[in-house]
């Protein structure tokens, strides 16, 4: 049966994926982003929802004066039992935790912090029951970068064995990302090696005893992009599922370069699928011989629709926030009003660059190349005031189309925010009434902004992409483009968004 890849497109890195029965349930970072940890489900492993996230109270996910990528990184899931059980790391604030839950629509535990450091944390109970927690780490007795495995308490996080260094890898740098899976007498380890950039790749390994040696697999990598050229490239931090059907599927992250034949992407780390079969001497063999495609056949537990909607529209009619909507950092509630049909948004004197802030801004991800985006504003400006629409990447890239009120004049502007230079790149001179549209089109290598004005909508200016891809970031990021609606210093109500996407 074909589908397409990505099966979650835009900022979604670092996939784990798990089975209860006949459903899928898959997660992936965050980062900088509140709420945490988002949840996709699904029947046939190609269509998504979004259903819930993992981590939605300030005491589950602190991220105060969190820098640009740091925060949550590389969550793993896991059901066992009846439960539900994720396990991440908030990089900038308390290690390693895990919370659990038997309503994976509801709400998640407090955090049971695991002492055992490092990053990219996974669990794995064997057939004793007993519950296995591997990290890439550095223990402190014994300082040695690798992989470590302990036994825990998943409830409480205690560890109950010393950490024991299992792996250093089949010879990439940055081996991480280590998951367990056992099948006949073999414990297979599968780690992500070569790092997240475009020498990305996933080794796998194998032994009779969880603890080792690990032997390698024969056709490592089992998956890289790293030698070919290819429209999805960085592949790797992969996981594995095994369907009610009995066969094998991986799931892991990759990149689509603005243009193929350039290193530069803008709209994340995104998650792909692969059928994988174990060959006569049972080793794993992903897709194509180890590489994956757009367009990808394989035996899907369920029927599928070869078009996916990536459209998002919301005229805040509901109650409570759509979940497509995300925070920078932590947010204020007291800052953000859904009523009436519309979202209020307070803005303070915090600005989408200040370091490390808590900007008033709802954004959702860019899910293709190629949108349209449109909102619908209305209120009263006052002096000092900026309102309108961002292409946001981080607090040092971004490009925002507002309304600002001057000198007795109302103005739209187009505002460029790259690395340490940020200026207003247009300004016109507006009739504005209380009310006006705006709106961005983008595609591959520009992102165009437009305003509307008797019914016309009039081009304010264009911005290149490539200043804002992952790849000119002037630290190391690992985030992707998303859209926002924002407010600097006065209040204003958005009355609809939406982003549709215009190409296939």
């Amino acid at each position: 049966m074909k589908y397409q890849n990505p099966i979650i497109s835009g900022f979604n890195p670092d996939p784990s994926i798990c089975r209860a029965g006949d459903d899928f349930y898959l997660v992936t970072s965050t980062f900088e982003y509140f709420p945490g940890v988002p949840i996709y489900h699904s029947k046939n492993l190609v269509n998504w929802e979004l259903i819930n996230y993992c981590l939605t109270e300030d005491e589950q996910l602190p991220l105060q004066n969190v820098k640009p990528s740091g925060g949550i990184y590389a969550p793993t899931i896991r059901y066992h039992d009846g439960i539900f059980f994720m396990v991440t790391t908030n990089t900038t604030a308390g290690g390693n935790f895990i919370v659990h839950t038997k309503d994976i629509r509801g709400k998640w535990s407090s955090p049971a912090w695991v002492k055992q450091k490092g990053i990219d944390p996974s669990l794995y109970w064997d057939d004793d029951g007993v519950c296995y927690f591997m990290s890439t780490a550095s223990d402190d007795e014994i300082p040695k970068r690798g992989i470590y495995l302990s036994t825990v308490d998943p409830f409480t996080g205690e560890m109950l064995s010393p950490s024991r260094l299992i792996s250093t890898g089949c010879g990439g740098r940055s081996y991480e990302a280590p998951h367990i899976y056992k099948r006949g007498d073999w414990y297979y380890l599968m780690l992500a090696e070569g790092g997240t950039e475009y020498g990305h790749m996933e080794t796998l390994q194998r032994s009779k005893n969880i603890y080792g040696p690990y032997e390698p697999a024969p056709n490592n990598p089992i998956l890289t992009h790293r030698h070919i050229r290819n429209p999805i490239q960085a592949t790797g931090h992969a996981d594995l599922v095994e369907d009610q059907n009995g066969n094998w599927w991986l799931v892991c992250l990759g990149v689509r370069p603005i243009v193929p034949v350039f290193t530069l992407h803008n709209l994340g780390r995104e998650t792909f699928l692969s059928p994988v079969v174990w060959n006569d001497d049972s080793w794993l063999v992903v897709g194509n011989n180890g590489t994956i495609s757009l367009e990808m056949d394989g035996p899907l537990p369920g029927a599928a629709p070869t078009d996916v909607c990536r459209d998002f529209v919301d005229d805040f009619e509901a109650g409570t926030l759509n979940k497509h909507w995300n925070f920078v950092r932590n947010p204020m509630p007291e800052r953000y009003l859904l009523a009436n049909g519309a979202i209020t948004l307070k803005g303070s004197e915090e600005r989408l660059s200040s370091p490390n802030g808590h900007p008033t801004m709802i954004v959702t991800r860019q899910k293709e190349f190629d949108m349209q985006v449109t909102a619908d504003m209305r209120g009263e400006i006052v002096s000092e005031q900026c309102s309108g629409l961002s292409v946001f990447y981080n607090e040092d890239y971004h490009y925002d189309i507002f309304v600002t009120h001057e000198n007795g004049e109302y103005c739209v502007c187009l505002r460029k925010r790259v690395a340490d230079i940020e200026l207003i790149s247009a300004k016109h001179k507006i009739d504005y009434k209380g009310a006006i549209r705006l709106m961005v089109e983008s595609e591959r290598e520009w992102y165009t902004f437009f305003y509307e004005a008797d019914g016309d909508y009039i081009e304010l200016g264009r911005g290149m992409t490539a200043p804002i891809c992952t790849e000119c970031t002037h630290t190391l990021t690992f985030t992707g483009t998303v859209f926002g609606l924002f407010s600097e210093g006065g209040e204003i109500s958005f009355e609809r968004f939406s982003a549709r996407v215009t190409e296939q």
